[in-house]
């Protein structure tokens, strides 16, 4: 009787853990089972393909990151001088307020809309600091989601960054585009674009890069910029500037910022996305600005209460080491020019590496093709105009790494490897 018993507890111990390894297989299979693999990131595949490469003379010219003419990554002198002053300072690590440090608020505006224009708005200007440029564009793009009274669409240059239609579309918004970019000249199909401005729907959301252009380094010459505006107040569209690269494309931080000052002074009352990764060279710091122009010290004020109640649940207050950073950098007039000075040379450096590569194509290879548009570009970036399998050619012949559209950082070529590259271009083009 007892070894009866005993057998059967056995049995329903058994069946038991037999049931609940069955129970846990098929919640494992249902709970994730459409979960499905997605694409990988276009820059980031290109940097694995790079790092697997043992090739000694292989290139990276996907990343969007600066590098000094060896090759490595740059620390700003300026950037060293207010780390120690801030460590010296022995600062608390307490929570910012939910939009951020307010002195590097204050000095994020200024920069963006020079001291006399933000004198003359003074009350108008809603702000708040940001995670980047990234963090700027999406708590912007939420915003005019809940509160743009006309279109919850924004429409982008064809192309533009490849991150802008994914921020925008999760932060609630359609995505619409605009002809920019003109594949037979390398430059700016300004008639296609003034045209699309025209016709799209008037009161429609429009996103504007500032200057650099991502990802293909052309920029509207100033007549181009007063055709823009002009058509764009013609259809009472509303401007989101994305202001990544002021300082860091001409060497000059007034020249950078003069599309988004020259709208707010015609009148626009514009959305605006700040970054201090390349400028300042604070990637990893995470440091940026987003700021809206309003028509009154009221409006400013509910405004900025509403990004509080947008930020809140997002990550409630944002990190304060870069602010921290940016903010000695900017208000100290010692540190200012040494890092005007820096950025300058940063942005030399990538002119530099146009004018040699074309040079290279042209003289010492003898390209009978146009390379003007390498020198013509401006920015981080330069759209080659190498199709897909010219791409894929000079990575595998070459070990030159870049994305399948053409695009290449300019920060990545050396005095050392320029001539290289251009002999690829030159190989692969013939």
């Amino acid at each position: 009787m007892l070894a009866s018993l005993t057998t059967a507890a056995v049995r329903r111990q058994a069946a038991s853990r037999l049931a609940a390894l069955n129970f846990g297989r098929v919640a494992s299979v249902s709970t994730w089972a459409n979960v499905q693999q997605g694409p990988p990131d276009a820059i980031l595949g290109v940097t694995e393909a790079f790092k697997a490469d043992k090739d000694p003379r292989k290139m990276n010219l996907g990343v969007g990151a600066y590098r000094d003419d060896q090759g490595k990554p740059y620390v700003l002198s300026c950037v060293r001088k207010a780390e120690e002053r801030i460590l010296s300072n022995l600062m608390d690590k307490e929570y910012l307020g939910i939009t951020g440090l307010p002195a590097f608020v204050k000095q994020a505006v200024k920069l963006a809309y020079g001291d006399e224009l933000t004198a003359s708005l003074n009350g108008q200007i809603a702000a708040t600091q940001s995670i980047s440029g990234t963090g700027a564009l999406r708590v912007g793009g939420a915003f005019l989601s809940r509160f743009y009274p006309h279109h919850k669409k924004i429409y982008l240059p064809t192309p533009s960054w490849g991150n802008h239609t994914p921020i925008f579309r999760d932060a609630g918004l359609e995505v619409g585009q605009y002809r920019y970019f003109d594949k037979q000249t390398n430059g700016l199909d300004i008639n296609g674009m003034l045209e699309d401005l025209k016709n799209i729907p008037a009161q429609s959301i429009v996103l504007l890069h500032a200057c650099a252009h991502n990802p293909t380094g052309v920029d509207p010459t100033p007549a181009q910029w007063n055709q823009i505006s002009e058509a764009i107040k013609e259809r009472d569209h509303f401007v989101f500037f994305d202001m990544a690269y002021q300082g860091f494309a001409s060497g000059d931080i007034n020249r950078d910022a003069q599309a988004v000052r020259q709208f707010v002074r015609e009148g626009h009352r514009v959305a605006l996305a700040q970054s201090f990764a390349k400028n300042i060279g604070l990637y990893g710091e995470r440091v940026g600005a987003f700021s809206l122009v309003c028509d009154s010290p009221k409006e400013k004020a509910a405004t900025e209460s509403q990004l509080k109640i947008l930020i809140r649940p997002m990550y409630s207050n944002p990190p304060m080491n870069g602010a921290r950073i940016v903010n000695e950098v900017l208000q100290d007039p010692k540190l200012h020019s040494e890092w005007l000075t820096e950025v300058k040379g940063m942005a030399d450096r990538i002119i530099t590496m146009r004018t040699k590569l074309r040079g290279h194509l042209e003289n010492d290879f003898g390209s009978k093709h146009s390379w003007h548009h390498i020198t013509d570009q401006i920015g981080m970036f330069c759209f080659t105009g190498l199709t897909p399998d010219q791409v894929a050619k000079i990575t595998s012949e070459f070990h030159v790494y870049l994305t399948k559209d053409g695009r290449i950082s300019m920060a990545g070529i050396s005095s050392n490897n320029v001539k290289y590259l251009a002999e690829a271009m030159h190989e692969v083009t013939r």
